[in-house]
């Protein structure tokens, strides 16, 4: 079955037109959401779900308790090594895309943690719809090198953290070719 890891910058707290019609049409498509539990993106996509009184969603949340999960959906907790921090909650969006076949992604330009989800998901060769919120434009991403040509624009110092972020579990899934991404 199709399922979709929807999730976005922590930045992002209110939700456009057209982000809201394509949810919408993910409603429609009865597709199973699957949410992460951060302030931000997350939470106003919960909101915007439950206002619909949708019910195929699942908030996952690295460790024991969730931040938030405003529809009160079955979660899925995920154990992590890690203490509280990026590491800690990146441990859920794994999971997530790990269990996506495909990911709508709602980008505020900065977020690190969003574009390292758009990895993970093309690393495993499931494509993606990246919102960019500040152009209000909509990308669909298949392909690592869609991914490369995304970072080659971003300022170089946003690129640099980008790249630092990227984890060894993300780079032990690069092909050959990818390795000078993370040299």
């Amino acid at each position: 079955m199709k399922k979709v890891f929807v999730g976005g910058s922590r930045a992002i707290s209110r939700l456009g037109r057209p982000v809201l019609e394509r949810l919408d049409k993910m409603i429609e498509g009865k597709l199973p959401i699957l949410v992460g539990d951060a302030s931000g993106a997350d939470k106003a996509v919960q909101k915007y779900l439950l206002s619909r009184e949708y019910d195929k969603v699942e908030i996952f949340c690295s460790g024991s308790a969730c931040r938030n999960n405003v529809g009160h959906w079955s979660t899925r907790h995920v154990t992590t090594t890690h203490d509280r921090g990026f590491d800690f909650y990146a441990e859920k969006d794994r999971a997530m895309a790990r269990e996506a076949t495909f990911g709508f992604m709602i980008w505020d330009g900065n977020s690190i943690g969003t574009l390292l989800n758009v990895l993970r998901l093309l690393l495993q060769n499931k494509q993606v719809v990246l919102y960019f919120a500040t152009d209000k434009k909509f990308s669909e991403l298949r392909s690592y090198d869609q991914w490369l040509d995304l970072i080659k624009e971003l300022d170089v110092n946003l690129r640099a953290k980008v790249e630092h972020r990227a984890t060894l579990e993300d780079r032990s899934t690069v092909k050959p070719s990818q390795a000078s991404l993370f040299q």
